[in-house]
């Protein structure tokens, strides 16, 4: 699943300086993607954009998008005929209210048609990006002020929560000499955060930034000692990657004990040689089990707090995101698989 694009329309302002105003604010918020006027092009100079597409007079010049004002149920339905048709559907309405904008989604998405919201305020952008859990496939910033597009800085890292269910340990012990992979993020995460982790793919526990402080090392709040080269971590969409793929400027899911969910980018990956330890632990159908270094300084999310993998024992119970199905190539597929 791709991730969400957020979109600062800046073709809109009759003066080219309020249109250059609008993307050098945009860029200075982290946001990557534009909507520019047809000779608006020197504005890609400005800085690295990720998207650049082109108005004229309010309309694409690339015909596989199309803008759609709703304000009746027959523009609606004028829409909705678009699927299948073009690759992006802009909409615009001055009341969504009218809009069952939960019969857009589903009907552009089967068709593999994406669908931008236009959003002028941050709580309206908040709203379409979680409709019907999975939400509109992107949103276009538009706004007259440059200043209040940092607003919305926060939607970069907008990401679908996850469901966490307690597992039981079953086990821990020694293992020998492996190599781990220890995850340093550009992001700060608080205590309860982490990233999932686990050798199977349809159960990942929930392992603890080095946030806590302890008598061994000072915190590294941006760290996390994520476990063995084979294992999986989430990562935004909902896909996995093997651990020992994970790089610098990487995006991967940052997760709290309540499942919610933020997208982080990877400043560097550390493979050494450590000591290692198996937990394995079981949801009372299956046993699971995740790899981890053998140090007092890596910990696995419980309801109530952390533990320790060196203090953990039979009876413990931790966080795990549970699946179905299995993995191909990191996304998920319906298919019977058995992992042990």
């Amino acid at each position: 699943m791709e991730a969400k694009k957020i979109f600062v329309r800046a073709d809109l302002p009759a003066e080219k300086d309020d249109r250059k105003d609008l993307v050098t604010n945009g860029l200075e918020s982290g946001i990557v993607s534009y909507i520019l006027r047809k000779g608006d092009e020197q504005f890609t100079d400005l800085g690295k954009m990720e998207d650049a597409v082109f108005f004229d007079g309010g309309k694409p010049t690339d015909k596989s998008w199309e803008v759609c004002r709703i304000d009746t149920p027959e523009d609606q339905a004028k829409t909705l005929a678009l699927a299948g048709k073009r690759d992006v559907i802009v909409v615009k309405t001055s009341d969504w209210t009218i809009i069952p904008l939960e019969n857009m989604i589903a009907k552009f998405r089967s068709s593999g048609t994406k669908v931008y919201a236009i959003a002028t305020r941050k709580e309206d952008a908040e709203l379409y990006l979680k409709t019907m859990e999975k939400g509109v496939d992107g949103v276009v910033i538009q706004t007259d002020d440059p200043l209040s597009i940092s607003k919305f800085r926060d939607l970069l890292t907008v990401s679908e929560p996850v469901s966490l269910d307690e597992v039981e340990v079953v086990s821990v012990k020694p293992l020998e000499m492996g190599d781990r992979v220890c995850v340093d993020t550009c992001n700060l995460m608080n205590p309860g955060e982490g990233m999932l982790v686990g050798s199977y793919s349809n159960c990942l526990f929930l392992i603890q930034s080095e946030s806590e402080a302890n008598g061994y090392v000072a915190t590294r709040p941006f760290r996390v000692n994520a476990g063995a080269v084979h294992e999986y971590c989430m990562v935004p969409g909902g896909g996995t990657r093997y651990l020992s793929e994970v790089s610098a400027g990487d995006p991967v899911l940052i997760c709290d004990r309540n499942g919610k969910t933020r997208v982080g980018s990877v400043g560097r990956c550390k493979v050494e040689v450590r000591p290692m330890l198996i937990v394995e632990a079981t949801d009372g159908k299956k046993t699971y089990n995740v790899i981890l270094q053998n140090a007092e300084t890596i910990k696995v999310v419980t309801p109530k707090g952390s533990q320790s993998v060196t203090k953990l024992k039979k009876g413990d119970k931790v966080l795990a995101h549970l699946a179905t199905g299995g993995r191909h190539f990191g996304m998920k597929v319906e298919e019977t698989i058995t992992e042990k």
